[in-house]
């Protein structure tokens, strides 16, 4: 039975009859506009268009595909520009121009890509979900070809290496199921594994204050909530460049037009430290901007985290970026205003919370099916609060079930201090799990130099009013000595210059050199004037220029440098009549 539109509501259509399942990909009126049903009742049902409805008629055709929105996953997909459905944009652009006309329609991976596939499995072998069949080289980077996570297993009848398309058969077992190089997956479905193992190895950023004082775990997430011009963004960039992780998975999620242009221009130009070449070669990006029908927003995300599962069950390591939850969550609240559903607050949908939750929740670090290798996927998500209100729901909601928080403050980003991150409202609940991770990695002294360095930041923070009030001078010699040494910490180990090749990444050996000898510092001019040495004699200069010199070298100087700043503390110590701490 044919179904046809009876009513039409923004991005909603409504359809009579419909036999359709929850999710299942429908076409819609005489452009096969691309839709997803949302609601099921006796009558009909509900679709969510993901392309613009404007000429729409009521009483246009409607037919259903049979199938749930899927991603295609296999080579092809590094280096790749996708809209939040998964069309690839630089393919639809050399047909359709800068604007996507509605109904237009291209696979995710090119079919006319040909690609040498390497068998490491062969006839007669017993294969299982996840067992690696053999390999193809994308660029500096291999992907494993898995037996797919929903396929029976069996015994191999057949494989074939060679060049082939990503629908080509490759070999096919037993039972006539055919294997190929891409398979699909329903976006909406977390990936299976054999096992999820805790989060006792760190996500190492490369950017001091996040490693060193708000620590994400690998396969943790992190909320990172901040006005406009705070650096989310950039943040993120430099996540993505400098970060651990072996592939990035960067969704722009109604993000401006121009901020988004910015980046699909900067991004390919970043050069991978690891190889020299564009990053472009270890990324995905999905970009589904705010002028870009709201509804394929709302299933940007799902594509992001299933691309970045696909590539973790081959044990990479997989960070993804989300910029931003806010603008989907607006994507949410707008689709549940024109459903009619009970608002929540600031009328987000009542389910707000808990869709954010089985996002979030599939992250993590596991052991793969079949080969059993570890990956993982972190989630590092920037948040749009409207006028930098962090009370608001979508940044609450994700603060219960995310592990850090790095939030932005505007003040410190009009000073170019970045990251601008608040130490004050900032916190990780992953630090205990991987302190005994840096501890033995980074170097002994790890965590003593980081709960030295958070105590300081902890006085300053309490000591400031009363110097807004009094002035600096008025205070005690201890007192000016916090101030004096937070001030130099703020500067030279919470503050990172992205566009310095020296200082934009920060290696572990070169944060802890840094957080160790402040920690020292401090530690040597308390001291001074716990045994009777005047403030004004204690001179902080050489100390603070030997620190910054070690800021600012290379990683190979470290050593050096970290050499001369224990040197200009010891004659600190000599001169002021102390003993330099151990």
């Amino acid at each position: 039975m044919s179904a046809t539109v009876t009513r039409i509501a923004g991005a909603l259509v409504e359809v009579e009859p419909c036999d359709a399942a929850l999710y299942e990909v429908a076409s819609v009126g005489e452009r096969r506009l691309m839709a997803e049903v949302v609601r099921r009742s006796h009558r009909g049902g509900t679709l969510q268009v993901y392309e613009d409805t404007t000429g729409l008629r009521v009483g246009e055709p409607v037919a259903f595909t049979g199938k749930s929105l899927v991603a295609h996953l296999g080579p092809g997909l590094l280096g790749n520009i996708l809209d939040g459905v998964g069309r690839p944009l630089t393919q639809i652009a050399t047909t359709t121009g800068s604007l996507i006309q509605p109904g237009t329609t291209a696979p995710t991976l090119d079919d006319r890509a040909r690609w040498q596939f390497q068998a490491c499995a062969g006839a007669g072998d017993v294969v299982r979900p996840g067992d690696i069949l053999g390999t193809v080289v994308e660029g500096s980077f291999t992907h494993s070809i898995l037996v797919p996570a929903d396929a029976p297993g069996g015994r191999v009848a057949r494989i074939d290496s060679g060049e082939f398309g990503v629908s080509d058969a490759i070999g096919a077992l037993d039972d006539g199921t055919p294997l190929r190089l891409a398979h699909h997956w329903p976006i909406r479905i977390p990936r299976p594994v054999t096992d999820r193992l805790s989060g006792d190895r760190p996500f190492v950023t490369g950017q001091r204050v996040f490693d060193l004082l708000y620590p994400v775990a690998e396969g943790g997430c992190a909320a990172v909530p901040g006005g406009f011009g705070t650096g989310k963004t950039i943040i993120e960039q430099s996540l993505a460049k400098y970060s651990d992780a072996d592939l990035v998975v960067y969704v722009g999620c109604g993000e401006r037009g121009n901020e988004m242009t910015d980046l699909l221009t900067e991004f390919p130009t970043l050069v991978d430290p690891r190889t020299g070449r564009s990053l472009m070669e270890r990324s995905v990006l999905i970009v589904n901007t705010s002028n870009m029908p709201v509804a394929a927003r709302e299933s940007s995300i799902y594509l992001g985290i299933t691309i970045a599962e696909y590539f973790r069950d081959q044990g990479r390591r997989v960070a993804l970026m989300v910029d931003s939850t806010s603008r989907w969550a607006e994507a949410l609240r707008e689709m549940s205003a024109r459903l009619q559903e009970m608002p929540g607050e600031e009328g987000y949908p009542t389910y707000l919370g808990s869709r954010l939750a089985q996002f979030f929740e599939r992250a993590g670090r596991i052991t793969a099916l079949g080969h059993r290798a570890e990956g993982s996927v972190s989630i590092v998500a920037a948040i749009s609060p409207p006028g930098g209100d962090f009370s608001e729901p979508v940044t609450q909601a994700s603060l219960r079930v995310t592990g850090a928080l790095w939030a932005l403050d505007p003040a410190l980003a009009h000073q170019r201090h970045f990251p601008a991150v608040d130490w004050e409202t900032s916190y990780s609940l992953y630090a205990d799990r991987v302190a005994a991770w840096f501890e033995t990695d980074a170097g002994i002294g790890w965590g003593e130099a980081r709960r030295s360095l958070m105590e300081l930041l902890q006085r300053e923070r309490e000591l400031r009013d009363i110097a807004s009030l009094v002035g600096s001078d008025a205070l005690e010699d201890g007192d000016r000595l916090i101030m004096d040494c937070a001030a130099l910490v703020r500067e030279i180990v919470l503050r990172q210059n992205a566009y310095d090749p020296h200082d934009a990444r920060s290696s572990l050996e070169k944060t802890r050199a840094l957080a160790m000898c402040s920690a020292e510092l401090f530690a040597t001019a308390k001291t001074a004037l716990a045994r009777g040495t005047a403030y004004a004699n204690i001179e902080l200069v050489p100390a603070t220029r030997a620190l910054t010199l070690l800021r600012d070298g290379d990683d190979a100087s470290v050593p050096v440098h970290e050499r001369d700043a224990r040197s200009a503390i010891s004659r600190l110590a000599t001169v002021a009549g102390a003993e330099t701490p151990l």
